[in-house]
Formats: structure tokens, sequence, C-alpha cells
């Protein structure tokens, strides 16, 4: 089992760039695939991007956010540019044991978030 803390949210300007970071403790890390996944007030979850045997993306952030991990550091990265307002949401890191989805239902494991706001 591992647990998972966000970090990397903050404040910034429409246009600008952000990187989240998402560590993971845990001895099975390499065996999950992670993903992002975004919540903004009165608005449902929804899928962010995911790693873990390829990667996907979001249609509304592809091209614009890049995920990647790094395994020796237990690690996993957002990195978002040109941001939108409509990007305005607190972030989740989620684990899954197995392949990735975008189906959050599918995610066991999940860290508090971090809040990412977009100023326009």
């Amino acid at each position: 089992q591992v647990l998972l803390v966000e970090s990397g949210g903050g404040l910034v300007q429409a246009g600008g760039s952000l990187g989240l970071s998402c560590a993971a403790s845990g001895r099975t890390f390499t065996s999950y695939a992670m993903g992002w996944f975004r919540q903004a007030p009165g608005k449902e979850r929804e899928f962010v991007a995911g790693i873990g045997g390829g990667t996907i993306y979001a249609d509304s952030v592809k091209g614009r956010f890049t995920i990647s991990r790094d395994n020796a550091k237990n690690t996993v990265y957002l990195q978002m540019s040109s941001l939108k307002p409509e990007d305005t949401a607190v972030y989740y890191c989620a684990a899954r044991f197995g392949f990735i989805t975008s189906n959050g239902n599918e995610f066991a494991l999940w860290g508090q978030g971090t809040q990412v706001t977009v100023s326009s």
C-alpha cells in the first residue's frame, strides 16, 4: 500500500506554468498506475492525466499538461503550461494497482489534494 502527498499547488496567472508533485511511500510504487484528477467547487471530479503502461490525457489538457514519473524517487509529476482559469481546481494524485485508466472509480488510493488557482 502507498501513501500519497501532493505538493506544488498555488496561484498562477493565465498563460503561466505550474508543476505539481505527488510523493508516494511504499514498496510497490512501480506496480501502480498513477493518475491526476481535479475537482472544482460544484463540479464533478474529472480525470486529467495518467501514467502506467502508457500515458493518457484528458482532451482538455492534451498538449498543455505533461505527466511523468521518477520511480527512483517514488514521485509522479504533472507539468502544466498555458494554464487557463478553467484549470482552477483541487488537484488530486491517485494510485491504482495495474494499468492506467481514466476511470477514477478504479483508483483506490488518493492524496489530500493541492489547490491550483489560475487568475485571469
